[in-house]
């Protein structure tokens, strides 16, 4: 009973997850229909700013913290609607309250500490563990890690508070920040295309986001070669 209980926080969020993918509220979502709809959204927007900018966090944090697929269209939307700057905050508002929520719900699950740790714990445990900062750091700014999963990877490496939420508002945010201004682009190029088609990574506000996230993924495995090369000069004895 007592196990259930722990775990019930986390099984709440993941059926109201499996609710929402299976009702396709992410189709509200989509850039399609935001820029049929831009118009009128603007028009709201201005009529109602706390109404809207709070509908937009809610929806940042329910898709976070229930690890919902396809979250990043939320994010592209806020672009689209709110613009660079407003957008970024908004959606790493919501990004980071949603993230705390699984964060909580999923060390409550764990706290028993029985069982084996996921597969994806185990491949980050000894990292994590070598360089705690930097590697959290690490995993919530390369893109190709699930934002859900490294929550829930954290969780279980009983990752620190101050720890988590700092790696979630610093480097969440880049990402969220990179995400946005791809939003952004998407808005003119749907306008002039019609639709997103693969003319919009040719956009420099498309184009310049995706370099940013390649330059970020790839910027830890730069460090680590030179890392190694600085510890191999010192190892080598002088003449």
């Amino acid at each position: 009973m007592k196990r259930l209980k722990s775990l019930l926080p986390l099984l709440v969020l993941i059926a109201l997850g499996v609710a929402l993918f299976a009702s396709g509220a992410l189709k509200h979502f989509d850039p399609h229909h935001i820029a049929r709809e831009q118009a009128d959204l603007h028009a709201q927007i201005t009529a109602h700013p706390l109404a809207a900018a709070l509908a937009q966090i809610g929806a940042m944090t329910l898709a976070i913290a229930t690890g919902i697929p396809g979250a990043i269209v939320v994010v592209l939307a806020g672009g689209m609607l709110f613009g660079f700057v407003e957008g970024t905050v908004l959606s790493s508002i919501g990004t980071t309250l949603g993230a705390l929520i699984l964060f909580f719900a999923s060390r409550s699950a764990f706290e028993s500490g029985n069982g084996s740790a996921p597969a994806l714990v185990e491949k980050l445990r000894a990292g994590y563990h070598a360089y705690p900062v930097s590697f959290a750091m690490f995993l919530r700014l390369v893109p190709f890690f699930p934002f859900g999963g490294v929550t829930v990877a954290l969780a279980w490496l009983r990752c620190p508070l101050w720890l988590f939420a700092l790696a979630t508002v610093t480097g969440g945010s880049v990402m969220i920040a990179f995400e946005t201004a791809l939003g952004s682009g998407l808005t003119e190029t749907i306008a002039r295309e019609g639709s997103v088609s693969l003319n919009v990574f040719a956009h420099k506000r498309v184009l310049l986001p995706l370099l940013g996230m390649a330059v970020l993924a790839l910027a830890p495995v730069v460090l680590a070669q030179l890392r190694r090369k600085l510890a191999g000069k010192r190892e080598t004895p002088a003449p």
